[in-house]
């Protein structure tokens, strides 16, 4: 008695207690929602209810050609499904459309694949359906076929412009690349009008996606082609030289015999070709002799530490100004580099016309000039001055004896050799063998490159 009365008080108090229990906010209905079951079923059946779902089971698959062959039976409620279906999923879709009737307790499939040839060979009237769908759609696909290469073939022709494009455009290879262009946006209209034309939409989209996927995965394969086809336009816009300029790309000295969508061809001064991709040139130092014809030469002699600079420097401006290679202006010019241990450095400067004279040529006729001028002023060249200490003891015989010759006579100097034949005193000429390998090899091809000469030079 006091145990069920124990039970009865609890459950009155939890029962109280649930409200105060919500959380602040939240209708009670939510808070205390019970979680879904399954519909009930009912504990009487109604006369003729198995042969009503019986008879609506049976219209459904009726009207299914896949479910048509199955035999449906009911007994109060429980549906029992037999036979055979074609499909491996088409037993699972009838008891999915058995079990949503009213009234339908559970179901029990019983359905097995009919494998036999002559059911499954059933197929092939779809695919012959699609065959003769093809065959209708062929005139429409004809059409659309022949619209692409229409579009594709007039922007061939308007691409085919080239005299056009290249007297609007500044050079030939970037006139090229606006033809390829124009060609590459026809071939893509075309291509999208006709897949539009045959309903083939989501094609298209699947193209189009495809294409821009394997366009930046090719972006990242070819980084540094592409990066040197950049290049090669925007030096092609620049023009940083023109054709047989001498100069110096970082450390790469040369004549410019051509300039392609790949790279700078140079003939370096021993007659070699030398190419370098235009990648590296766009981002190179260039030092180029030739624009400017007027070039510096510059070198360093010393005299003694006890002779007057100012004088030696007097008397080396005299003797380049009186070469006739060197320009009076700019004037020479000289100045004290440094003061050696037993000399004085003087560097000497001078200007020459590269039309009309060689550097190296000039700047070695000017360091002989100013040197003999030096040693007929009387100004001393030193050479660097080392003393040598022998111990006696430790010579293998006696010093004195090793001066003089086997047969007991002290040795007689070497005689000096016979004085080469002096060039002519003033021969600065250019030296154009290179210039001219250059020109013979531009000739062959006609100078068909990107250096074009009306061109400004930046």
């Amino acid at each position: 008695m006091i145990a069920p009365r124990l039970r009865a008080i609890a459950a009155a108090m939890l029962l109280l207690a649930t409200p105060a229990l919500a959380m602040p906010g939240v209708p009670e209905e939510t808070a205390a929602a019970p979680p879904p079951a399954e519909a009930a079923i009912a504990d009487r059946q109604d006369a003729g209810a198995d042969s009503r779902i019986a008879g609506r089971i049976r219209a459904i698959f009726g009207e299914i050609e896949a479910l048509s062959e199955v035999e449906v039976s009911v007994r109060e409620g429980v549906v029992r499904l037999s036979g055979t279906v074609p499909g491996s999923g088409d037993g699972a879709r009838a008891e999915r459309i058995a079990s949503r009737v009213a009234g339908v307790a559970t179901v029990e499939n019983a359905i097995v694949r009919d494998v036999s040839l002559d059911r499954n060979l059933g197929a092939l009237g779809s695919l012959s359906g699609r065959v003769a769908a093809f065959v209708a759609m062929l005139p429409l696909i004809g059409v659309a076929i022949a619209l692409a290469l229409g579009i594709a073939l007039a922007g061939h022709l308007v691409a085919g412009f080239r005299p056009l494009w290249r007297r609007l455009l500044p050079n030939v290879f970037l006139a090229d690349l606006v033809a390829s262009a124009i060609r590459f946006v026809f071939i893509l209209t075309g291509l999208v009008i006709a897949l539009d034309l045959l309903g083939a939409g989501a094609l298209m989209g699947a193209v189009l996606g495809g294409a821009g996927v394997i366009g930046i995965a090719l972006g990242f394969a070819m980084r540094d082609t592409i990066e040197n086809y950049v290049a090669s336009l925007m030096l092609s816009l620049r023009q940083p030289f023109r054709a047989n300029d001498h100069v110096l790309i970082d450390d790469k000295e040369g004549r410019v015999v051509r300039l392609t969508s790949r790279a700078t061809v140079l003939m370096t001064l021993d007659g070699n070709h030398l190419r370098i991709p235009n990648s590296t040139v766009f981002k190179a130092v260039i030092l180029n002799y030739t624009r400017n014809p007027q070039r510096r030469f510059t070198f360093d002699l010393g005299i003694d530490a006890d002779d007057d600079p100012d004088a030696g420097r007097q008397l080396g401006r005299e003797t380049l100004a009186a070469l006739p290679f060197v320009l009076a202006d700019p004037p020479p010019d000289a100045a004290v580099a440094e003061v050696g241990d037993s000399n004085i450095v003087l560097r000497f400067f001078g200007w020459i016309d590269q039309r009309e004279s060689d550097w190296l040529k000039a700047r070695s006729r000017a360091i002989a000039a100013v040197k003999a001028a030096l040693e007929a002023g009387g100004f001393a060249l030193p050479e660097p001055i080392y003393r040598l200490r022998f111990d006696p003891r430790s010579a293998p015989f006696p010093l004195a004896q090793a001066a003089k010759a086997p047969g007991g006579e002290a040795a007689a100097p070497a005689a000096s050799a016979p004085r080469a034949r002096e060039e002519k005193p003033h021969d600065v000429a250019p030296q154009e063998e290179v210039a001219k390998m250059v020109d013979a090899e531009r000739a062959q091809d006609g100078g068909r490159d990107l250096l074009d000469p009306e061109r400004p030079v930046e």
